[in-house]
């Protein structure tokens, strides 16, 4: 097992450009290199790692395979998982600085009521506990619980029980992060300073009525900026 810090991006096969984008942002402002991975559902489960049903009420096809992030990883160091609706504006190794070891995840604890019960991309809002909290997850991969995620235990676990970190013994071991690393278009008002990393959960721009959201302009450079980078390396 090494240490090196990773980071895994949901795939969903609807929104590849979204994936692209994600990638491409966070390659682009690393100030030291940091492998990001796709994590698709397909691949996982060639591979007989993801072996659950195929749930039709998911809003994305990472839904829970997010929670294989660590045993993918491999790593005692720290890794991340991501949803591919995000932008980053930030270098992400800024968010390692002062993590705490003795915590096994650090997230965004959102504590709010989503203002829109049907997202702008056609899905519909659902409600619970920790909503968005694991859509942005940062694992310790030398914490004991942390690798108690092998796959038996994920294709076995309850939504539920995965999604709101009950795997955990205690809520101490959930770190939390500044907002700016998990900020939700259309759930908080726009900051004066432009954040770490955007959220677009209720639909971004790669959807047409999505154009006008919150910081869609930066998401489009971004867009924009992927043919000319690719021609140049």
């Amino acid at each position: 097992m090494d240490t090196a810090n990773k980071i895994f991006v949901g795939y969903d096969s609807r929104e590849d450009i979204a994936w692209q984008v994600c990638r491409g942002s966070i390659e682009r402002h690393a100030s030291q290199e940091i492998p990001v991975y796709p994590l698709k559902q397909t691949t996982l489960r060639e591979l007989g790692l993801y072996t659950r049903p195929a749930d039709k009420g998911a809003s994305t096809e990472f839904s829970l395979t997010r929670f294989l992030t660590p045993y993918l990883a491999n790593t005692s160091g720290w890794s991340i998982f991501v949803d591919c609706d995000f932008l980053f504006t930030r270098d992400v190794n800024e968010v390692f600085q002062n993590l705490d070891p003795s915590k096994a995840v650090y997230v965004v604890q959102h504590e709010y009521t989503p203002a829109m019960a049907i997202k702008m991309d056609g899905k519909s809002q659902s409600v619970y506990p920790r909503k968005n909290w694991s859509s942005f997850i940062i694992f310790n991969g030398a914490n004991e619980y942390v690798k108690t995620l092998t796959p038996d235990v994920v294709n076995a676990s309850g939504p539920a029980h995965l999604h709101r970190f009950s795997w955990l013994p205690s809520d101490d071991l959930i770190g939390s992060l500044p907002l700016e690393w998990n900020f939700l278009v259309g759930e908080y008002d726009k900051p004066a300073a432009t954040p770490a990393a955007i959220h677009y959960t209720n639909g971004g721009p790669w959807f047409e009525n999505c154009v006008d959201v919150d910081y869609g302009d930066l998401w489009i450079a971004e867009r924009d900026s992927l043919p000319a980078r690719a021609a140049a390396e």
